[in-house]
């Protein structure tokens, strides 16, 4: 058997007040799928950030095809066939999904950028993806799922011998994921050594052939993926036993809430009406694609209806902009928090303030004695790790940054909480934590919306279930107890 296609040994990195990796091996074989597990903040998108040039370990060595390397740039890593695609987007919005394809990569003839050969490679890639994109639209009016595809399709422009994959499939449907592991396999014919990082479990147990598990920056355990158990998975990862994934509750669901009549906004919201009631959570899922994103939106402000109605508590509200929507007692997690969520260049404790400022100040100055208390109590709540609260926000992992736009909107005590996506990129213990949180508030009498494309949450979670499709609602089951996936997904091809 030939020896390892990467070897990383003894790998270090530190940063101001945290310890990120601490002494990591990790091998990977060509042709072989290494799926890296661990909780948030438990190293793995530093330890591959190492891998791809992007930061420089403090100490360990690393090797590809049994030859030193240590790579000062995401060129160099790029050079040696190592082609990374991170949890979150690295895409030029204003760019088209081709220039940005190719980026620092362009096609040239005499000097000249060959449009028409990359728009030929690009449709050839998109093909290969099984994948309809719009090759001349900017980036930034593409949705989430087009953008991880035009992210995956990044990384095959070149000839990588070496792929890392984080949550890739996190903003896709099951149709794309299950195309993403069929191009996963062509890679592996090809002798292409894979490492996928991802919360979902039933997908490592599907694409992996071994699993690694990383926990505060150490490895804890690594097993053949047929020799491992989702429960040890699980348990290696949060370090102690979690017997249900879901939280168990006893809903006390009561008068109306939230009633949404006649919601409009050209093809991609039609005719849209439903009710949740105190103390209920309702889930709304469907493919991506299907509205369930632009209803939130328009219930938050975010974007202008063309007719419709919301009431809150009876009284109808009129609301022009997300400001008075949180004014109104509405709050919004949305799917990305990236580019919706925070102000990445701003402190964990300021994005934490933005939608609480009302009551966290006094004659226009911010208590911030009150804030760092408030924040603190919720940093332990979350589990959130982050050395001090005046941390920028864009410093964080993907995971954490969800949990601090988490954090805002429970400190803020909205009556009407919409949850899209709540838990996008969280590691299963945080998940556990999170699902809690909402049977909480579910109990202390707040209305909420879940919008959810993972159906297991959806099933575990939810009181009761709509299903959207092209903008309408085409389902609607009344005990999610007695649902099943396959009946959720016959109503989401209506």
């Amino acid at each position: 058997m030939s020896g390892p296609l990467l070897e990383m040994r003894g790998m270090v990195k530190s940063f101001p007040g945290v310890k990120a990796l601490r002494g990591v091996d990790l091998t990977l074989r060509a042709g072989e799928v290494v799926a890296l597990l661990g909780e948030n903040g438990a190293g793995k998108s530093t330890l591959m950030k190492v891998l791809g040039g992007a930061q420089t370990a403090d100490e360990g060595e690393m090797m590809i095809d049994g030859k030193r390397v240590c790579f000062r740039s995401p060129q160099e890593a790029r050079a040696a066939g190592v082609a990374v695609i991170y949890q979150e987007f690295n895409l030029v919005p204003s760019l088209t999904a081709v220039e940005n394809i190719f980026l620092g990569q362009e096609v040239t003839h005499g000097g000249w950028i060959a449009r028409k050969q990359e728009r030929v490679r690009a449709a050839a890639l998109f093909q290969r993806l099984g994948a309809d994109i719009d090759l001349d639209a900017p980036c930034r009016r593409l949705t989430t799922a087009q953008q991880q595809l035009v992210e995956i399709a990044k990384a095959l422009a070149f000839d990588a011998r070496l792929m890392v994959m984080d949550e890739p499939s996190a903003a896709l449907t099951a149709h794309e994921v299950t195309r993403l592991f069929e191009i996963i396999r062509d890679l592996q014919s090809q002798g292409i050594g894979i490492i996928y990082i991802s919360h979902r479990l039933d997908e490592v147990a599907v694409i992996a052939d071994r699993v690694m598990v990383l926990r505060d920056g150490k490895n804890v355990g690594e097993k053949r993926m047929a020799d491992m158990t989702r429960n040890e998975m699980i348990e290696l990862m949060v370090g102690r036993q979690l017997k249900d994934e879901f939280p168990a509750r006893t809903p006390n669901i009561g008068a109306p809430r939230l009633v949404v009549s006649h919601l409009a906004r050209g093809k991609a919201v039609c005719d849209v009406s439903f009710t949740v009631g105190r103390g209920e959570i309702l889930a709304l899922t469907g493919l991506v694609g299907s509205g369930r994103t632009e209803v939130a939106r328009l219930i938050f402000g975010a974007d202008r209806g063309e007719g419709g109605e919301i009431q809150l508590d009876g009284r109808v509200l009129s609301i022009g902009s997300p400001r008075e929507a949180i004014a109104a007692g509405i709050g919004f997690l949305t799917e990305d928090r990236k580019q919706q969520g925070l102000v990445l260049n701003h402190s964990v404790r300021e994005n934490f303030g933005l939608p609480n400022l009302s009551w966290l100040s006094r004659h226009g100055f911010v208590n911030l004695a009150r804030e760092r208390d408030v924040l603190t109590r919720y940093v332990d709540q979350l589990r959130i790790k982050v050395p001090g609260q005046e941390e920028r926000a864009g410093h964080l992992s993907g995971g954490n940054q969800q949990k601090v736009v988490l954090a805002k909107w429970l400190a803020r005590d909205c009556t009407v909480l919409i949850f899209d996506e709540p838990t996008r990129g969280i590691d299963v213990g945080a998940k556990f934590e999170i699902y809690r949180l909402m049977n909480d508030l579910a109990a202390a009498g707040k209305a909420i919306v879940m919008i959810s494309s993972e159906l297991p949450e959806v099933l575990g979670m939810a009181d009761r279930i709509l299903v959207m499709h092209d903008g309408r609602i085409t389902g609607e089951i009344t005990d999610a107890r007695t649902a099943t996936q396959e009946h959720i997904m016959q109503l989401a091809h209506a």
